[in-house]
């Protein structure tokens, strides 16, 4: 029986997931996993070793040659070929990410939300917050609340952010898709589309009459920004074997 995948430990979604030839509308796609992907960036972007592209991944060295390997080969077909390159799907988990500032305890009965936010309002757009307002909730009152800097993450980081602020839901205006699925796979339920107060929309999920949009999506960039990693995460971090 083999012994099942570990789960490859990426530190960031893709800001952008599609790369299409501009003279072919109707292109065969080449299908690139989220941590082919990854492996990519830590070796070609930053430069890494194989050993230390493995270490930052959580995977054996000879993992690492085997996805770098398929990623490059599948960019290859892509560039010679026309054809559309995805990024998407793979068996992936987020890197824990440190926040720099000191965060409120969280109690075990505390709901805790994050909302995106700036100069009082809900700032609109997911992948480009710079700082959270979390709000913890017990027995439908809010009992603390604290400004927080994203530290520079962006996109796909931010969802490995929250999961750090151990945040249990977001409130939001547009999202992308890949978000979405991001904070699914962290367990932080998602209320978008909302506009407005930040201290009133909290107010509003707290008492459970938050109004939001469930099919909001941030599609101002046109290029599938927040990126995209399917169905195919490893939830809670729980992943065994090599």
């Amino acid at each position: 029986m083999p012994r099942p995948i570990r789960c490859r430990r990426i530190e960031r979604l893709p800001v952008y997931r599609s790369f299409s030839p501009d003279d072919i509308t109707a292109a065969e796609s080449v299908q690139m996993t989220v941590d082919e992907f990854e492996a990519l960036r830590l070796l070609d972007d930053e430069g890494l070793t194989q050993e230390a592209c493995a270490a930052r991944m959580n995977i054996a060295r000879t993992t690492v040659t085997s996805i770098y390997d398929s990623a490059r080969k599948k960019v290859a077909d892509a560039l010679v070929h026309g054809k559309r390159l995805l990024i998407t799907g793979g068996r992936c988990e987020f890197a824990p990410v440190e926040i720099k500032q000191h965060i409120m305890e969280k109690g075990s009965s505390t709901m805790r939300i994050a909302v995106t936010y700036e100069n009082g309002e809900i700032f609109q757009h997911f992948g480009h917050s710079e700082r959270f307002k979390l709000y913890d909730v017990e027995n439908g009152k809010i009992t603390g609340e604290q400004v927080v800097d994203t530290n520079g993450s962006g996109h796909g980081a931010l969802a490995g952010f929250l999961q750090a602020a151990k945040a249990d839901a977001l409130i939001c205006g547009g999202i992308g898709m890949g978000a979405q699925m991001a904070l699914a796979d962290a367990g932080i339920k998602l209320y978008a589309g909302v506009r407005g107060s930040a201290d009133a929309a909290a107010k509003s999920l707290a008492s459970g009459t938050l109004e939001y949009d469930p099919d909001a999506h941030c599609d101002h960039h046109g290029h599938h920004h927040d990126g995209d990693c399917g169905h195919d995460h490893c939830a809670d971090h729980h992943c065994r074997g090599n």
